[in-house]
């Protein structure tokens, strides 16, 4: 038996608008430079990785890519510096979630015969 924590975020409809799937999904476009490419990384259709992306950008209440269009070496996309300071606070909380969670699970369970 072991504790199992997934962390979100909410908006302020209640509505889930950031968590582990798009979180993975920006480190995608930050290591390929698309948005495509880090959709099809995570076999996801890329109009599923764009919906997830503006849901979070309106949530937010800015973007978290910026997109070059066509041109000699192609399109593509990177992040923003909000969005790369949102996913290292992002990545501060689920890991200090994920402790707190196994230091409570320890101190209950640890007397479990």
């Amino acid at each position: 038996m072991k504790p199992a924590t997934r962390v979100f975020l909410r908006n302020e409809k209640n509505e889930k608008f950031f968590g582990e799937g798009p979180c993975r999904l920006l480190k995608g476009i930050e290591r390929t430079g698309s948005l495509r490419a880090a959709a099809k990384e995570m076999n996801m259709a890329y109009t599923k990785a764009l919906r997830l992306l503006k849901h979070a950008e309106e949530a937010l209440g800015y973007p978290l890519t910026e997109k070059t269009i066509g041109g000699k070496g192609g399109g593509g996309s990177r992040l923003t510096m909000p969005a790369k300071e949102f996913i290292k606070k992002y990545e501060t909380y689920r890991d200090a979630c994920y402790e707190a969670n196994a230091t409570i699970y320890r101190q209950i369970f640890s007397e479990e015969p």
